[in-house]
């Protein structure tokens, strides 16, 4: 059961677990470009879906999987929201995180059904974690309970040093 401020929600979508292999979406980048899982590829991909990036938790997890997982060899930093590109843009200026990258679903929701994240009453993504190594298998996965809640920073960080 998942959580929105405590009332139950139905996530939409197909979750994933480790060892499937990564599935493929299309998402818009900051300059509304299509933007899908091969164009990270060969690379480890840290992945956060959070509800909106204007929101407390959703700021600081962006920040801090971008400041943190930022350094790590051979690995990029992807955050996934259903916010517009344009509010995903200001948000990295007002962060000074410039070159974060910041994916929006908010067109097809593809990302949000692939990985099982869609939240059909809020139409927003619900706060997960997923690893991918670079050849495209997951191997971290973490669906938080209740979508106001932080993920376990430390164990998806490990996770994508290690992939």
């Amino acid at each position: 059961m998942t959580t929105f401020k405590g009332g139950q929600v139905t996530l939409l979508g197909n979750k994933v677990k480790v060892g499937d292999k990564a599935p493929d979406f299309t998402v818009i980048d900051n300059a509304t470009a299509p933007k899908t899982l091969a164009d990270y590829k060969g690379k480890v991909k840290l992945i956060a879906a959070v509800p909106s990036i204007d929101t407390s938790v959703c700021s600081q997890e962006s920040r801090r999987f971008n400041v943190d997982g930022g350094s790590l060899e051979n690995t990029v930093v992807l955050t996934i929201s259903n916010d517009l590109p344009f509010a995903q843009k200001r948000w990295c200026a007002a962060e000074g995180l410039p070159n974060a990258i910041t994916l929006s679903d908010h067109k097809d929701l593809s990302f949000g059904m692939a990985y099982g994240v869609a939240i059909e009453e809020l139409r927003l993504l619900s706060r997960a974690v997923f690893v991918v190594n670079a050849n495209d298998e997951i191997v971290y996965v973490e669906y938080l309970d209740e979508v106001t809640d932080h993920p376990n920073y430390e164990a998806a960080l490990e996770a994508a040093k290690n992939a």
